[in-house]
């Protein structure tokens, strides 16, 4: 039985802040959709809120990072890079400033649709110089992220989970590692994030069907272990399949298939994600299965890669987690 555990980003920043007296908590007036009404109301002296006004937000941030301060920006991850995307560059990713973008609602994990869903985010991301990536994919992960990100000398772009996070892992992430969730020799499967259990849910039935599957579970986006990575491929017969929440335009199908082209790997790659659309509300469970991001998905994808039909169907998969809503204030989860 999984355990969830509910808000835990609340309490691992409020800890985390309170022994760090130059870390400050930036809100764009989301404050408990991010789940840091309670900092504010139990520490306002490190707490700013800047209203609905991302571009001066984020170029306020750059002039902390200067002035010595380490200020946690937190707001929906689409609201901090589409819309302050130059001040993004010019102030915090330029100047190296310390600056920890905390970008909550990362890919379908809200009903709000295009206007709230940060599908290309890693994409953006990766390409601007100096700037680190990571992902939380658990409640551990989740915990440990702020003293994660806090450890950068210079910007860190971090896709947050909120409401209630299952804990899958027990060691915090480490900067710069990958996971190895389950070693084989037949298949390597990449995943990151909310993809991470659904790839978890596939393994006992595929096992079942006689395929032998290597996960790697990804963290730490940028900067990348690129010769870890090719150690596993190395080590598999049929190929490798991503799978991710996000395009599979420059997130993790396209650092893999990078990787792979510039050693000359010939083996075969499948990249599962959002393929060039956008999503629309509704549920994360229907939006996995409807966008081909969930456990069947996977299994459908490893088929294509080997060849071979399974006949593996949702009851033979591990169960599916039912998750609360965010709020019950807040039902849409917005």
């Amino acid at each position: 039985m999984v355990e969830m555990v509910s808000r835990p980003y609340a309490a691992a920043f409020e800890k985390y802040a309170v022994a760090h007296p130059n870390v400050l908590c930036l809100s764009a007036d989301l404050t408990s959709s991010c789940e840091v009404d309670g900092f504010r109301d139990r520490h306002p002296d490190q707490f700013v809120s800047l209203g609905m006004a991302e571009q001066n937000m984020l170029s306020f941030a750059g002039g902390l990072g200067l002035a010595g301060y380490r200020p946690f920006i937190h707001t929906f991850g689409v609201f901090m890079y589409r819309r302050p995307y130059d001040q993004l560059m010019a102030s915090i990713a330029y100047p190296r400033r310390k600056v920890r973008l905390m970008g909550f609602l990362p890919g379908v994990t809200t009903p709000g649709g295009m206007t709230h869903q940060s599908i290309e985010d890693i994409s953006v991301m990766r390409s601007i110089p100096n700037m680190t990536i990571l992902e939380t994919g658990d409640a551990t992960e989740v915990e440990s992220i702020c003293e994660a990100a806090d450890s950068i000398d210079g910007p860190v772009w971090c896709r947050i989970l909120r409401g209630s996070v299952p804990r899958l892992f027990d060691s915090p992430i480490k900067v710069g590692e990958m996971r190895e969730l389950s070693t084989g020799d037949d298949i390597l499967v990449v995943t990151a994030g909310i993809c991470t259990e659904e790839a978890m849910r596939a393994r006992s039935a595929l096992a079942k069907a006689g395929l032998s599957i290597r996960h790697l579970h990804l963290s730490t986006i940028k900067p990348f272990d690129e010769k870890s990575l090719l150690d596993h491929i190395g080590s598999v017969k049929h190929g490798v399949i991503t799978l991710e929440n996000h395009v599979t335009e420059g997130g993790i199908g396209s650092l893999v298939a990078e990787t792979m082209a510039s050693a000359g790997i010939g083996k075969r790659l499948i990249r599962l994600g959002l393929k060039d659309t956008y999503a629309h509300g509704g549920s994360r469970p229907y939006l996995m299965r409807y966008y081909g991001l969930d456990a069947l998905a996977l299994v459908k994808g490893i088929e294509d890669l080997v060849g071979e039909t399974f006949d593996i169907s949702e009851d033979d998969l591990d169960a599916a987690r039912v998750e609360d809503v965010h709020s019950l204030v807040k039902a849409e989860a917005l």
